[in-house]
């Protein structure tokens, strides 16, 4: 029995002193050291006691060796588990009671925070420059490694979504769809051993790790591998890339750089936008300014992705396209399920490979967000055209997605309505020009509380991640509520939209 993703990197891998990543300074990893690097660190999970299935939790800055930890634990047969950096150690508490990993690897600065925490866990280290314990275990690893065998079903990762209401719940990925999606967007977009990803994205989101990642591995190209995203970067290094994948903030951002012009991407073959809904308007702008049409897609992290404008022929603003190859998708009514006809509105299901096998550990929550027939209910909602072009029109629930990263609203008003002098409050998502959409606090304070915007976000700052902290607070006498009770936000984002301009 093979290693099914890893044996699909390998036989796709150019020669050894081919480029896998670049950094902005020049530095270059290569596909041999990628070769070489993982099977070390994968000597170094098998050392610690990780044995297949079990997970390794990773927290930390981006780095080469952090794609090298990811790779390894797929060799090793472990389940990766990267977080948000920007996780607060309250928030990672409740990841770790959930998911018991035997490993976590976080950055030197929150070793103690997190052993704290750890529940028996080993805890290693690794910095943004890609130092640290693991690093110093992996140098007295050999170069190579027999890799764990797993099959197309086995774990590969797990990958935390958030939703409207609960916590978060874990969604799992096999070494198959993560491996048939990918295959399949090198084929759709055109990548071959010629390109050059900018890659600004972060590396614990499906986007940058799984999407870019994956498909520079399985086409054999190389990435220009920026710490973040910095316009003058990105424009410094675009003349050696010719791909980029990025959020739409990057592209309102670049925008108003004066360096953006037909001359500066003529060599550039594809820009790919995810992870947010894209702005009809940036999307002309950009062809306006550019020459390029942006192409956009659609994917969750339940899901890879689902959906594209095509390569070839017309990208749509406003649509995320047809279903990709070997991806189904409907339209139903939410409650029933019957199919709807071309042009109405209503649920987005979707099926095929890249659907992840369910989310972990809870069995009710999978069972309930299936259709008998095997088709995932996304919760989002939208309509299919008659070109068979798939139009996002709204979400079933209230998340928010602001920056590419997905905020639940409770979890923010339960933080909220913590605070003294709080009575209750509402989170909503408004338009926002660089965010897509920015998390909004609606709050309804106690008679005679001193309580004001900056109070609150004041409060907050440090009890969530920077971007699930609100970024206005709308102070009211109450909240707006229909005949049941329940507060209507709708009616609040109609009352605020014009809030970010």
């Amino acid at each position: 029995m093979s290693n099914h993703l890893f044996d699909l990197v390998r036989a796709r891998m150019p020669a050894a002193q081919s480029p896998f990543i670049i950094h902005p300074d020049g530095k270059v990893l290569s596909y041999g050291d990628l070769d070489a690097v993982s099977a070390r660190l994968a000597g170094v999970l098998v050392a610690a006691g990780v044995v297949p299935g079990d997970r390794v939790a990773v927290q930390v800055e981006k780095s080469a060796n952090a794609l090298m930890l990811y790779l390894a634990c797929v060799r090793a047969g472990a389940v990766f588990l990267p977080l948000n950096a920007a996780y607060t150690l309250a928030e990672l508490d409740y990841f770790i009671a959930d998911a018991e990993p035997s490993l976590i690897v976080c950055d030197p600065s929150r070793q103690a925070g997190i052993t704290a925490i750890a529940r028996g866990a080993a805890v290693e280290t690794l910095d943004a420059d890609g130092a640290g314990s693991l690093m110093d275990k992996a140098a007295g690893m050999a170069d190579r490694f027999t890799d764990v065998a797993r099959g197309p079903d086995d774990l590969a990762a797990i990958l935390y979504t958030s939703g409207t209401t609960g916590r978060s719940k874990g969604a799992m990925l096999s070494h198959d769809n993560l491996a048939s999606n990918a295959l399949t967007l090198v084929d759709f977009w055109r990548f071959d051993r010629t390109d050059v990803l900018l890659h600004a994205l972060p590396i614990f989101h499906t986007h940058g790790l799984f999407v870019g990642t994956n498909v520079v591995l399985l086409a054999g190209a190389s990435m220009l591998f920026l710490p973040k995203f910095d316009a003058n970067e990105v424009m410094r290094l675009m003349p050696r890339a010719t791909t980029m994948m990025g959020v739409p903030t990057f592209y309102v951002r670049l925008l108003d750089h004066a360096g953006l012009t037909r001359e500066a991407t003529a060599h550039m073959r594809l820009f790919v936008s995810g992870s947010a809904p894209l702005l009809a308007d940036t999307h002309r702008d950009w062809r306006r300014r550019t020459g390029h049409a942006i192409l956009e897609r659609y994917g969750m992290t339940e899901t890879n992705m689902n959906t594209s404008n095509p390569y070839e022929g017309d990208r749509v603003a406003g649509t995320v396209g047809p279903p990709l190859p070997g991806v189904a998708a409907r339209i139903t009514e939410p409650e029933t399920g019957a199919m709807l006809p071309v042009g109405e509105i209503g649920m987005i299901e979707v099926k095929g490979p890249n659907v992840f096998k369910g989310y972990w550990r809870n069995p009710e929550k999978t069972a309930s967000e299936f259709r008998p027939d095997g088709y995932f209910i996304t919760g989002d909602l939208g309509k299919i055209d008659a070109n068979g072009y798939v139009h996002i029109v709204g979400r079933g629930k209230d998340l928010i997605i602001t920056g590419g990263y997905n905020v639940y609203p409770k979890e923010v008003e339960s933080e909220i309505d913590a605070l003294p002098g709080v009575v209750e409050s509402a989170v909503i998502g408004l338009a926002h020009k660089d965010f897509g959409e920015a998390v909004t606090a609606v709050v309804v304070a106690a008679k005679g509380a001193a309580l004001d915007e900056a109070s609150v976000m004041e409060a907050l700052d440090g009890r969530l991640a920077r971007f699930k902290q609100p970024k206005r607070v709308f102070i009211v006498d109450d909240l707006p509520r229909n005949t049941m009770g329940k507060v209507q936000k709708n009616v609040l984002r109609e009352m605020y939209a014009g809030a970010f301009g």
